[in-house]
Protein backbone atom coordinates (compact mmCIF):
# COMPACT_ATOMS: atom_id res chain seq x y z
CA UNK A 1 0.00 0.00 0.00
CA UNK A 2 2.74 2.68 1.47
CA UNK A 3 5.51 4.02 -0.42
CA UNK A 4 6.67 4.60 3.74
CA UNK A 5 5.99 1.75 5.63
CA UNK A 6 7.42 3.64 8.62
CA UNK A 7 6.62 6.89 8.43
CA UNK A 8 8.80 9.98 10.07
CA UNK A 9 9.13 13.63 9.06
CA UNK A 10 10.71 14.15 6.16
CA UNK A 11 10.43 16.26 2.45
CA UNK A 12 7.39 14.20 2.17
CA UNK A 13 5.93 15.70 4.80
CA UNK A 14 7.00 19.35 4.10
CA UNK A 15 4.75 19.39 0.89
CA UNK A 16 1.76 17.51 2.78
CA UNK A 17 2.10 20.60 4.98
CA UNK A 18 2.40 22.88 2.15
CA UNK A 19 -0.73 21.51 0.46
CA UNK A 20 -3.05 21.73 3.36
CA UNK A 21 -1.98 25.14 3.84
CA UNK A 22 -3.02 26.23 0.81
CA UNK A 23 -5.96 24.27 0.00
CA UNK A 24 -7.20 22.23 -3.14
CA UNK A 25 -7.86 23.58 -6.50
CA UNK A 26 -11.23 24.43 -6.74
CA UNK A 27 -11.04 24.75 -11.12
CA UNK A 28 -13.45 22.96 -12.12
CA UNK A 29 -12.36 20.43 -15.27
CA UNK A 30 -13.83 21.34 -18.43
CA UNK A 31 -14.31 18.10 -20.15
CA UNK A 32 -15.45 15.89 -17.63
CA UNK A 33 -17.14 12.28 -18.49
CA UNK A 34 -20.55 10.94 -17.60
CA UNK A 35 -20.24 8.19 -15.52
CA UNK A 36 -23.74 6.60 -15.46
CA UNK A 37 -23.61 4.84 -18.21
CA UNK A 38 -20.14 3.35 -17.09
CA UNK A 39 -19.63 -0.75 -17.06
CA UNK A 40 -18.08 -2.01 -14.32
CA UNK A 41 -16.41 -5.24 -13.30
CA UNK A 42 -14.91 -6.65 -10.20
CA UNK A 43 -12.40 -8.81 -9.93
CA UNK A 44 -11.40 -10.86 -6.73
CA UNK A 45 -8.10 -12.57 -6.82
CA UNK A 46 -7.68 -14.78 -3.65
CA UNK A 47 -5.58 -17.30 -2.58
CA UNK A 48 -7.59 -19.59 0.86
CA UNK A 49 -10.05 -17.07 2.18
CA UNK A 50 -12.11 -19.20 3.03
CA UNK A 51 -12.76 -17.12 6.21
CA UNK A 52 -12.97 -13.99 4.34
CA UNK A 53 -14.83 -14.22 1.01
CA UNK A 54 -18.36 -14.13 2.79
CA UNK A 55 -17.39 -10.85 4.43
CA UNK A 56 -15.82 -9.60 1.15
CA UNK A 57 -18.92 -10.60 -1.12
CA UNK A 58 -21.83 -9.43 1.44
CA UNK A 59 -20.29 -5.93 1.36
CA UNK A 60 -20.21 -5.86 -2.92
CA UNK A 61 -24.00 -6.80 -2.18
CA UNK A 62 -25.03 -3.77 0.07
CA UNK A 63 -23.52 -1.04 -2.74
CA UNK A 64 -25.30 0.94 -4.39
CA UNK A 65 -23.86 0.60 -7.58
CA UNK A 66 -24.33 -3.36 -7.91
CA UNK A 67 -21.09 -4.36 -10.71
CA UNK A 68 -22.39 -5.89 -13.94
CA UNK A 69 -20.13 -8.52 -13.05
CA UNK A 70 -18.15 -10.23 -10.29
CA UNK A 71 -15.58 -12.56 -11.03
CA UNK A 72 -13.51 -14.50 -8.51
CA UNK A 73 -9.69 -15.57 -9.54
CA UNK A 74 -8.95 -18.75 -7.12
CA UNK A 75 -5.36 -18.53 -7.21
CA UNK A 76 -5.44 -22.38 -5.98
CA UNK A 77 -6.95 -22.43 -3.19
CA UNK A 78 -6.11 -25.45 -0.75
CA UNK A 79 -9.42 -24.49 1.21
CA UNK A 80 -13.31 -24.05 0.49
CA UNK A 81 -13.18 -20.28 -0.94
CA UNK A 82 -14.48 -21.28 -4.08
CA UNK A 83 -17.68 -23.62 -2.49
CA UNK A 84 -18.23 -20.65 -0.21
CA UNK A 85 -18.09 -17.92 -2.71
CA UNK A 86 -20.44 -20.14 -4.85
CA UNK A 87 -23.05 -20.65 -1.91
CA UNK A 88 -23.10 -17.06 -1.03
CA UNK A 89 -23.53 -15.84 -4.19
CA UNK A 90 -26.36 -17.83 -5.51
CA UNK A 91 -28.12 -16.67 -1.95
CA UNK A 92 -27.70 -12.86 -2.83
CA UNK A 93 -28.39 -13.09 -6.86
CA UNK A 94 -24.69 -11.94 -7.56
CA UNK A 95 -23.71 -12.28 -11.11
CA UNK A 96 -20.87 -14.13 -9.75
CA UNK A 97 -18.57 -16.14 -11.89
CA UNK A 98 -15.59 -18.19 -10.25
CA UNK A 99 -12.16 -18.71 -12.20
CA UNK A 100 -10.16 -22.09 -10.44
CA UNK A 101 -6.49 -22.73 -10.68
CA UNK A 102 -4.86 -25.65 -10.00
CA UNK A 103 -1.88 -23.71 -8.82
CA UNK A 104 -1.00 -20.20 -7.32
CA UNK A 105 0.18 -17.76 -10.55
CA UNK A 106 -0.22 -14.10 -8.11
CA UNK A 107 -1.87 -11.35 -8.21
CA UNK A 108 -0.48 -9.83 -10.71
CA UNK A 109 -1.01 -12.43 -13.64
CA UNK A 110 -4.72 -12.33 -12.84
CA UNK A 111 -5.15 -8.76 -12.87
CA UNK A 112 -3.24 -8.40 -16.40
CA UNK A 113 -5.37 -12.08 -18.19
CA UNK A 114 -8.92 -10.27 -16.71
CA UNK A 115 -7.69 -6.56 -18.07
CA UNK A 116 -7.84 -8.10 -21.39
CA UNK A 117 -10.69 -10.65 -21.11
CA UNK A 118 -12.99 -8.71 -19.49
CA UNK A 119 -14.64 -5.77 -21.43
CA UNK A 120 -15.65 -3.41 -18.95
CA UNK A 121 -14.89 0.63 -18.90
CA UNK A 122 -14.15 0.16 -15.12
CA UNK A 123 -12.18 -2.83 -13.54
CA UNK A 124 -12.92 -2.87 -9.80
CA UNK A 125 -9.98 -5.17 -7.71
CA UNK A 126 -10.84 -6.07 -4.16
CA UNK A 127 -8.81 -8.53 -2.37
CA UNK A 128 -10.53 -11.39 -0.72
CA UNK A 129 -10.17 -9.81 2.45
CA UNK A 130 -11.59 -6.95 2.25
CA UNK A 131 -14.58 -5.25 3.52
CA UNK A 132 -16.39 -2.50 1.29
CA UNK A 133 -17.34 -0.39 4.72
CA UNK A 134 -18.78 2.38 2.72
CA UNK A 135 -22.38 1.08 0.71
CA UNK A 136 -21.01 3.90 -1.95
CA UNK A 137 -17.93 3.28 -2.37
CA UNK A 138 -17.70 1.49 -5.69
CA UNK A 139 -20.01 4.48 -6.81
CA UNK A 140 -17.61 7.21 -5.66
CA UNK A 141 -14.86 5.65 -6.93
CA UNK A 142 -16.54 5.52 -10.56
CA UNK A 143 -17.24 8.82 -10.27
CA UNK A 144 -13.86 10.19 -9.69
CA UNK A 145 -12.53 8.01 -12.78
CA UNK A 146 -14.74 10.29 -14.51
CA UNK A 147 -13.99 13.06 -13.18
CA UNK A 148 -11.71 14.39 -16.14
CA UNK A 149 -9.18 12.56 -18.26
CA UNK A 150 -5.95 10.99 -17.54
CA UNK A 151 -7.23 9.65 -14.11
CA UNK A 152 -6.27 5.76 -14.06
CA UNK A 153 -6.92 5.30 -10.72
CA UNK A 154 -9.11 5.75 -8.10
CA UNK A 155 -9.73 3.95 -3.94
CA UNK A 156 -10.49 5.19 -0.72
CA UNK A 157 -9.35 5.10 2.90
CA UNK A 158 -8.20 1.90 4.20
CA UNK A 159 -8.28 0.88 7.95
CA UNK A 160 -6.89 -2.77 9.09
CA UNK A 161 -10.10 -5.18 10.13
CA UNK A 162 -10.35 -5.33 13.74
CA UNK A 163 -12.32 -8.15 15.66
CA UNK A 164 -15.22 -6.34 16.41
CA UNK A 165 -15.58 -5.33 12.84
CA UNK A 166 -15.98 -8.64 12.16
CA UNK A 167 -18.17 -9.56 14.55
CA UNK A 168 -20.52 -6.82 12.92
CA UNK A 169 -20.49 -7.73 9.44
CA UNK A 170 -21.72 -11.58 10.30
CA UNK A 171 -24.24 -9.99 12.49
CA UNK A 172 -25.97 -7.83 9.71
CA UNK A 173 -27.69 -8.41 6.75
CA UNK A 174 -27.20 -9.88 3.85
CA UNK A 175 -24.80 -12.30 5.82
CA UNK A 176 -26.46 -12.68 9.16
CA UNK A 177 -29.24 -14.58 7.41
CA UNK A 178 -27.15 -16.59 5.15
CA UNK A 179 -25.05 -18.13 8.09
CA UNK A 180 -28.29 -18.82 10.03
CA UNK A 181 -29.27 -20.95 7.42
CA UNK A 182 -25.68 -22.35 6.17
CA UNK A 183 -23.77 -23.13 9.82
CA UNK A 184 -20.84 -25.17 8.76
CA UNK A 185 -19.87 -21.92 6.51
CA UNK A 186 -19.71 -20.02 9.50
CA UNK A 187 -16.38 -17.94 10.19
CA UNK A 188 -14.12 -19.97 13.12
CA UNK A 189 -13.36 -17.62 16.27
CA UNK A 190 -9.21 -17.18 16.22
CA UNK A 191 -7.65 -18.41 18.90
CA UNK A 192 -6.35 -15.65 21.66
CA UNK A 193 -2.15 -16.17 20.33
CA UNK A 194 -3.78 -15.10 16.64
CA UNK A 195 -6.00 -12.28 18.27
CA UNK A 196 -2.86 -10.80 19.76
CA UNK A 197 -0.80 -11.07 17.13
CA UNK A 198 -3.22 -9.41 14.96
CA UNK A 199 -4.36 -6.69 17.24
CA UNK A 200 -0.58 -6.02 17.44
CA UNK A 201 -0.41 -5.33 13.60
CA UNK A 202 -4.00 -3.44 13.83
CA UNK A 203 -2.91 -0.84 15.96
CA UNK A 204 0.53 -0.41 14.17
CA UNK A 205 -1.25 -0.12 11.08
CA UNK A 206 -4.25 2.00 12.38
CA UNK A 207 -1.68 5.07 13.23
CA UNK A 208 0.28 4.11 10.45
CA UNK A 209 -2.67 4.58 7.62
CA UNK A 210 -4.30 7.66 9.64
CA UNK A 211 -0.67 9.43 9.08
CA UNK A 212 -0.21 8.67 5.42
CA UNK A 213 -3.57 8.77 4.55
CA UNK A 214 -5.28 11.53 6.52
CA UNK A 215 -2.19 13.55 6.08
CA UNK A 216 0.57 12.73 3.39
CA UNK A 217 -1.85 11.42 0.94
CA UNK A 218 -4.42 14.35 1.02
CA UNK A 219 -1.69 16.65 1.18
CA UNK A 220 -0.35 15.58 -2.28
CA UNK A 221 -3.90 15.50 -4.01
CA UNK A 222 -3.59 19.11 -2.83
CA UNK A 223 -0.69 19.70 -4.61
CA UNK A 224 -0.28 17.14 -7.60
CA UNK A 225 -3.93 16.42 -7.90
CA UNK A 226 -2.20 12.50 -7.67
CA UNK A 227 -0.84 10.02 -4.99
CA UNK A 228 2.06 7.75 -5.79
CA UNK A 229 0.41 4.91 -6.00
CA UNK A 230 -3.35 3.04 -5.65
CA UNK A 231 -4.18 1.17 -2.20
CA UNK A 232 -4.27 -1.78 -4.06
CA UNK A 233 -6.67 -4.30 -1.84
CA UNK A 234 -9.61 -1.87 -3.07
CA UNK A 235 -9.08 -0.08 -6.05
CA UNK A 236 -10.89 1.26 -9.53
CA UNK A 237 -8.95 1.36 -12.65
CA UNK A 238 -10.03 2.78 -16.16
CA UNK A 239 -9.50 -0.89 -17.72
CA UNK A 240 -8.16 0.62 -20.84
CA UNK A 241 -5.04 2.56 -19.30
CA UNK A 242 -4.59 -1.39 -16.85
CA UNK A 243 -4.65 -3.05 -20.72
CA UNK A 244 -2.33 -1.06 -22.30
CA UNK A 245 0.03 -0.89 -19.48
CA UNK A 246 0.36 -4.65 -19.08
CA UNK A 247 0.39 -5.26 -22.83
CA UNK A 248 3.52 -2.27 -22.45
CA UNK A 249 5.29 -3.81 -19.77
CA UNK A 250 5.00 -7.81 -20.64
CA UNK A 251 7.48 -8.09 -23.47
CA UNK A 252 9.57 -6.11 -21.16
CA UNK A 253 9.38 -7.72 -17.93
CA UNK A 254 6.85 -10.34 -17.95
CA UNK A 255 4.60 -10.64 -14.71
CA UNK A 256 7.92 -10.15 -12.76
CA UNK A 257 7.18 -6.11 -11.73
CA UNK A 258 8.00 -5.64 -8.54
CA UNK A 259 7.68 -7.05 -5.24
CA UNK A 260 4.01 -5.04 -5.09
CA UNK A 261 1.64 -4.79 -7.92
CA UNK A 262 -0.15 -1.68 -7.08
CA UNK A 263 3.40 0.46 -6.19
CA UNK A 264 4.57 -0.42 -9.92
CA UNK A 265 0.94 0.41 -11.85
CA UNK A 266 0.85 3.47 -9.89
CA UNK A 267 4.04 4.27 -11.29
CA UNK A 268 3.58 3.68 -14.49
CA UNK A 269 0.19 5.73 -14.81
CA UNK A 270 2.40 8.64 -13.44
CA UNK A 271 4.93 7.54 -16.00
CA UNK A 272 2.39 8.17 -18.38
CA UNK A 273 0.77 11.47 -17.30
CA UNK A 274 -1.77 9.85 -15.65
CA UNK A 275 -3.39 10.27 -12.00
CA UNK A 276 -3.98 8.13 -9.09
CA UNK A 277 -6.48 9.37 -6.90
CA UNK A 278 -7.55 9.10 -3.42
CA UNK A 279 -10.82 9.47 -1.16
CA UNK A 280 -11.49 10.47 1.55
CA UNK A 281 -15.20 9.64 1.89
CA UNK A 282 -15.22 5.96 1.32
CA UNK A 283 -13.43 3.72 3.85
CA UNK A 284 -12.84 -0.41 3.24
CA UNK A 285 -11.84 -2.52 6.05
CA UNK A 286 -8.85 -4.99 5.00
CA UNK A 287 -7.62 -8.12 6.92
CA UNK A 288 -3.66 -7.25 8.29
CA UNK A 289 -0.88 -9.65 8.96
CA UNK A 290 -0.27 -11.21 12.01
CA UNK A 291 2.55 -9.36 13.70
CA UNK A 292 5.27 -12.12 13.07
CA UNK A 293 4.52 -11.30 9.07
CA UNK A 294 4.57 -7.84 9.38
CA UNK A 295 8.16 -7.95 8.48
CA UNK A 296 7.25 -9.90 5.25
CA UNK A 297 5.04 -7.48 4.09
CA UNK A 298 7.12 -4.31 4.77
CA UNK A 299 9.50 -6.17 3.10
CA UNK A 300 7.31 -6.23 -0.47
CA UNK A 301 5.90 -2.59 0.20
CA UNK A 302 9.26 -1.34 0.64
CA UNK A 303 11.94 -3.21 -1.88
CA UNK A 304 8.41 -2.66 -4.44
CA UNK A 305 8.87 1.05 -4.48
CA UNK A 306 12.82 1.20 -4.27
CA UNK A 307 12.57 -1.10 -7.44
CA UNK A 308 9.78 1.24 -9.10
CA UNK A 309 12.14 3.97 -8.41
CA UNK A 310 14.58 1.45 -10.15
CA UNK A 311 12.58 1.17 -13.46
CA UNK A 312 10.89 4.76 -13.69
CA UNK A 313 13.92 7.06 -13.02
CA UNK A 314 12.71 9.65 -15.65
CA UNK A 315 10.01 10.06 -13.07
CA UNK A 316 12.36 9.95 -10.01
CA UNK A 317 14.49 12.88 -11.79
CA UNK A 318 11.64 14.86 -12.23
CA UNK A 319 13.00 17.98 -10.21
CA UNK A 320 16.56 18.12 -11.95
CA UNK A 321 14.29 19.14 -15.19
CA UNK A 322 12.30 21.65 -13.86
CA UNK A 323 14.07 24.27 -15.78
CA UNK A 324 13.16 22.55 -19.21
CA UNK A 325 9.71 21.64 -18.64
CA UNK A 326 9.26 25.30 -16.95
CA UNK A 327 10.61 26.64 -20.44
CA UNK A 328 8.53 24.20 -22.38
CA UNK A 329 5.37 25.53 -20.37
CA UNK A 330 6.08 29.15 -21.35
CA UNK A 331 6.43 28.17 -25.53
CA UNK A 332 3.22 26.45 -24.92
CA UNK A 333 1.12 29.24 -23.70
CA UNK A 334 2.94 31.47 -26.30
CA UNK A 335 1.76 29.44 -29.08
CA UNK A 336 -1.87 29.45 -27.07
CA UNK A 337 -2.08 33.27 -27.10
CA UNK A 338 -0.23 33.06 -31.05
CA UNK A 339 -3.11 30.68 -32.32
CA UNK A 340 -6.56 31.10 -30.60
CA UNK A 341 -7.98 27.95 -32.25
CA UNK A 342 -5.39 25.52 -31.09
CA UNK A 343 -6.50 22.64 -29.53
CA UNK A 344 -4.27 22.97 -26.64
CA UNK A 345 -6.95 25.81 -25.40
CA UNK A 346 -9.40 23.46 -23.79
CA UNK A 347 -7.18 22.27 -21.24
CA UNK A 348 -6.92 25.60 -19.89
CA UNK A 349 -9.35 25.21 -17.50
CA UNK A 350 -8.39 21.21 -16.15
CA UNK A 351 -5.84 21.16 -13.67
CA UNK A 352 -3.24 19.23 -12.91
CA UNK A 353 -3.54 18.37 -17.41
CA UNK A 354 -0.28 17.62 -18.65
CA UNK A 355 0.73 16.00 -22.05
CA UNK A 356 0.53 11.99 -22.27
CA UNK A 357 3.39 9.77 -22.96
CA UNK A 358 6.94 8.18 -21.67
CA UNK A 359 8.31 10.51 -24.27
CA UNK A 360 7.15 13.60 -22.11
CA UNK A 361 8.19 11.92 -18.94
CA UNK A 362 11.43 11.46 -20.12
CA UNK A 363 12.08 15.02 -21.55
CA UNK A 364 10.88 17.12 -19.33
CA UNK A 365 9.62 15.15 -15.61
CA UNK A 366 6.44 15.30 -13.92
CA UNK A 367 5.09 18.02 -11.19
CA UNK A 368 4.64 14.42 -9.31
CA UNK A 369 8.16 13.53 -9.75
CA UNK A 370 8.73 15.78 -6.85
CA UNK A 371 6.84 13.40 -4.62
CA UNK A 372 8.51 10.17 -6.09
CA UNK A 373 12.13 12.43 -5.86
CA UNK A 374 11.63 13.30 -1.72
CA UNK A 375 10.26 10.17 -0.49
CA UNK A 376 13.28 8.52 -2.14
CA UNK A 377 15.30 10.68 -0.10
CA UNK A 378 13.53 10.59 2.92
CA UNK A 379 13.64 6.77 2.43
CA UNK A 380 17.28 6.43 2.52
CA UNK A 381 18.36 9.55 4.14
CA UNK A 382 17.04 9.16 7.41
CA UNK A 383 18.14 5.82 8.51
CA UNK A 384 21.31 6.23 6.77
CA UNK A 385 21.98 9.19 9.14
CA UNK A 386 20.72 7.64 12.14
CA UNK A 387 23.07 4.89 11.58
CA UNK A 388 26.02 7.48 10.70
CA UNK A 389 25.09 9.06 14.13
CA UNK A 390 25.07 5.85 16.06
CA UNK A 391 28.73 5.29 14.67
CA UNK A 392 29.87 8.23 15.31
CA UNK A 393 28.32 8.28 18.71
CA UNK A 394 26.86 11.66 18.20
CA UNK A 395 24.01 11.17 20.85
CA UNK A 396 23.31 14.49 21.47
CA UNK A 397 22.34 16.00 17.68
CA UNK A 398 20.88 12.07 17.65
CA UNK A 399 18.39 12.59 20.67
CA UNK A 400 17.56 16.20 18.87
CA UNK A 401 16.35 14.38 15.77
CA UNK A 402 14.60 11.60 17.66
CA UNK A 403 12.59 14.26 19.79
CA UNK A 404 11.95 16.48 17.06
CA UNK A 405 10.44 14.01 14.71
CA UNK A 406 8.32 12.16 17.42
CA UNK A 407 7.07 15.77 18.70
CA UNK A 408 5.62 16.34 14.37
CA UNK A 409 4.29 12.99 14.16
CA UNK A 410 2.28 13.63 17.88
CA UNK A 411 0.98 16.57 16.41
CA UNK A 412 -0.17 15.38 13.05
CA UNK A 413 -1.80 12.53 14.67
CA UNK A 414 -3.60 14.72 17.28
CA UNK A 415 -4.54 17.15 14.19
CA UNK A 416 -6.15 14.30 12.57
CA UNK A 417 -8.04 12.49 15.16
CA UNK A 418 -10.59 15.18 16.41
CA UNK A 419 -12.42 14.04 19.55
CA UNK A 420 -9.98 11.72 20.32
CA UNK A 421 -7.00 14.02 20.71
CA UNK A 422 -5.70 12.62 24.14
CA UNK A 423 -5.81 9.07 22.71
CA UNK A 424 -3.94 10.07 19.89
CA UNK A 425 -1.16 11.18 21.62
CA UNK A 426 -0.59 8.38 23.88
CA UNK A 427 -0.90 6.27 20.85
CA UNK A 428 1.78 7.93 19.36
CA UNK A 429 4.40 7.93 21.65
CA UNK A 430 3.55 3.87 22.60
CA UNK A 431 3.87 2.97 18.82
CA UNK A 432 7.63 4.81 18.66
CA UNK A 433 9.23 1.35 19.36
CA UNK A 434 7.64 -0.08 16.51
CA UNK A 435 8.00 2.96 14.18
CA UNK A 436 11.59 2.90 14.52
CA UNK A 437 11.67 -0.62 14.73
CA UNK A 438 10.47 -0.93 10.76
CA UNK A 439 12.66 1.79 10.42
CA UNK A 440 15.77 -0.02 11.10
CA UNK A 441 14.42 -3.05 9.16
CA UNK A 442 13.75 -0.67 5.61
CA UNK A 443 17.80 0.17 6.13
CA UNK A 444 17.97 -3.92 5.59
CA UNK A 445 15.57 -3.85 2.57
CA UNK A 446 17.63 -0.83 1.04
CA UNK A 447 21.07 -3.06 1.48
CA UNK A 448 19.03 -5.91 -0.23
CA UNK A 449 18.01 -3.91 -2.78
CA UNK A 450 21.70 -2.59 -3.58
CA UNK A 451 22.84 -5.92 -3.66
CA UNK A 452 20.50 -7.05 -5.81
CA UNK A 453 21.25 -4.08 -8.23
CA UNK A 454 24.60 -3.56 -8.12
CA UNK A 455 26.48 -7.59 -7.26
CA UNK A 456 23.85 -10.37 -7.89
CA UNK A 457 22.26 -8.66 -10.54
CA UNK A 458 18.59 -10.01 -9.73
CA UNK A 459 16.16 -8.32 -10.95
CA UNK A 460 13.67 -11.03 -11.44
CA UNK A 461 11.21 -9.16 -8.36
CA UNK A 462 7.58 -10.55 -8.37
CA UNK A 463 5.40 -10.79 -5.32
Amino acid sequence: MATMPWFVIGPSTLVSFIGLLRGPDKTPPESAEDPSGAIVDLVIPALNEEQNILMTLSSIARQTLQPRKVVLVDDGSSDRTADYARALGDELGLNLQVIRRRAPIGKTPTLKRESRELDADVEVILDGDTFLESENYIERLVEELYKAPGIASACGIVQPMRQRDRREICQAPPLRDFLASHEDFAPREQAACHRFNRAITNFYRGILYTFLQRFIYRGQMVVFGSIINPVGCAVAYRRKYLKELFDHYEPILGDDLTNSEDIFIGFAMLNEGYRNVQLQDVTVRSLEPEFPRLAHQLYYWSSSFLQSCYYFDGLLRSPFKGLRRWKQKREARHYDQTHPDSPRQHRRGEPYRQPWGQGYTGRYGRPMGWAVFMSALEKIAFPTTLLIMLILQLWGPLLITFLAEMALVIIILMANAPGHRFRAFWQAIAVTPLRYGSLLFDAVNIGRFATDLWITRNRRWRK
